[in-house]
């Protein structure tokens, strides 16, 4: 994979009104009043369709918000969550809805396959490449990343962040009175595992089945690198190979050292486990930041984070954008929403508390914290891979297939069986043969 990865102004009508008082004796004219402009730009009501419920995530979407409503007071905004992490369950509802030819205003989507391969194709939405050429947003964002968000020509979405699925979060107290370092390789972190163990404590948190496969796209990305890993995806690296049989039987191992109870998690709670203490780390996407921070805990303070095992020098990137979707519900106030998303002070709102960078490349860095910023540095010299689980590496078919197979091998651990259902999945989407 490659590194280096507007508002639309109604006029309204000035009225100016003459009063006129009328006096018992010579009427006389009142002085008139100097004319009141009435708000520009849109009105009436706007849907905004996502899956930010969790702690971080909410707040992040309400600061945007907070800055949409500022610029545009007369559009009630309609904030429809449905809770569920990456989107698992929002997205059946979206595509019932889209289907049944009731979109929502704007909606929240993985830029990449998920937005491209599921409502692109299907020609489901407007392009809005002319929010870009109006807004001199063409400058400000990578290429990459808007390549990533085109296709036949056009651009299709607008991004408000990047977000780094390899992190593995810390409980530092633990660490630092079991006289640990964060994992820097798949040894280190069995290492670590088996002394965490034997003190009684939970080495690894790990939620639901999205969460599962999270872990499992760090443990191919640590197990393979950066070429091996993004190879998956465009057939150059073989699913049979020894070297992802490696990587396999490092995430069976893995599996040894979480909670027992974890398919009854969502993300948050088992990240609420090292946050408690009864689990000393965590992998998850830099949301994770957003949700430490929303409980009250302070980067480099409470929690640390590196890159997840084996994946240093790779960045596991995804982003969330917004589109605009043919008959869209009030189309001018999806645009003015659009470029507000678009825009440094909407991002610069959002990002800081949500726990992702900028996908502009002109924000106030001072604005975020310490993970952050170092997230913005390994993002300018990292290289950088695509996110599976989130909607950037494979076509929607094929995240189900590795999904599916994912679910299967937790429940029976047979690796070479788990093996030959990955390989099938990649010759089903006509990328192995």
């Amino acid at each position: 994979m490659s590194r280096k990865l507007y508002p639309l102004l109604a006029s309204l009508l000035v009225v100016a009104t003459l009063l006129v008082a009328c006096q018992p004796a010579t009427p006389t004219a009142a002085p008139t009043e100097a004319p009141t402009a009435a708000p520009a730009g849109p009105s009436g009501k706007l849907e905004i369709f996502s899956w930010w419920t969790a702690g971080g995530e909410a707040e992040g979407l309400e600061a945007l918000l907070k800055v949409f409503q500022k610029q545009y007071p007369n559009v009630e905004v309609i904030n429809a969550t449905v809770a569920g992490g990456a989107g698992v369950d929002a997205r059946a509802v979206l595509a019932t809805r889209m289907q049944g030819g009731d979109p929502p205003g704007s909606f929240q989507v993985h830029a990449g396959h998920e937005l491209i391969d599921t409502y692109v194709v299907a020609g489901q939405m407007e392009p809005v490449t002319f929010l870009y050429k109006e807004g001199g947003w063409l400058d400000v964002y990578p290429q990459d990343l808007i390549d990533i968000l085109s296709y036949n020509g056009e651009i299709w979405s607008v991004p408000v962040n990047i977000h780094r699925a390899n992190v593995l979060w810390y409980n530092k107290a633990i660490f630092e009175d079991n006289n640990l370092e964060p994992p820097a390789t798949m040894d280190d972190f069995f290492q670590v595992a088996e002394t965490l163990k034997a003190a009684g404590i939970t080495p690894l948190a790990l939620g639901e089945t999205w969460t599962e496969v999270h872990l499992f796209e760090t443990v191919l990305l640590g197990t393979l690198g950066p070429e091996g890993y993004a190879g998956l995806w465009t057939g150059e690296t073989d699913w049979n190979s020894p070297e992802v049989t490696e990587a396999l039987n490092n995430f069976d191992r893995m599996l040894n050292y979480v909670n027992e109870d974890y398919a009854a998690l969502s993300w948050d709670q088992a990240t609420q486990l090292v946050i408690d203490g009864t689990a000393a780390m965590n992998v998850m996407g830099d949301w994770a930041e957003g949700y430490f921070k929303a409980q009250g805990w302070t980067p480099g303070v409470e929690f640390g984070w590196a890159p997840s095992p084996g994946s240093a020098g790779a960045f596991d990137a995804l982003s969330d954008s917004f589109g605009l979707p043919k008959g869209a519900p009030n189309r001018d106030a999806v645009i003015a929403w659009l470029k507000v998303c678009g825009s440094r002070e909407g991002q610069d709102a959002f990002n800081p508390i949500k726990g992702s960078i900028p996908a502009r490349t002109d924000a106030d860095r001072s604005l975020y914290d310490d993970y952050l910023q170092s997230a913005m540095d390994d993002f300018a010299r990292d290289t950088i891979v695509p996110s599976l689980m989130h909607g950037a590496a494979a076509a929607p078919s094929w995240q189900q297939a590795v999904i599916d197979a994912v679910s299967l091998f937790i429940a029976n651990r047979d690796v070479d069986a788990f093996q030959e259902a990955l390989a099938s999945a990649c010759v089903d989407a006509g990328v192995c043969k």
